[in-house]
């Protein structure tokens, strides 16, 4: 999935989203709104990874 159609599917991806980042409150995933960019940035801030490590997994999560 690129990042095109992750902002095409939001909708369906912000629960998926919420389940697998629980510490992402609801107004950060409407934050984020389908940008890949904006997600890595909150999953560094709420988990501690590098960027590098939150691309590998937001990257992974698109994916599947």
């Amino acid at each position: 999935m690129n990042e095109d159609t992750m902002k095409g599917n939001w909708k369906e991806l912000k629960g998926k989203i919420k389940q697998k980042w629980g510490k992402l409150t609801d107004d950060e995933v409407d934050q984020i709104d389908g940008r890949k960019d904006e997600l890595v940035g909150k999953l560094q801030k709420h988990y501690g990874q590098s960027k590098e490590a939150a691309e590998r997994e937001v990257d992974s999560f698109m994916k599947s």
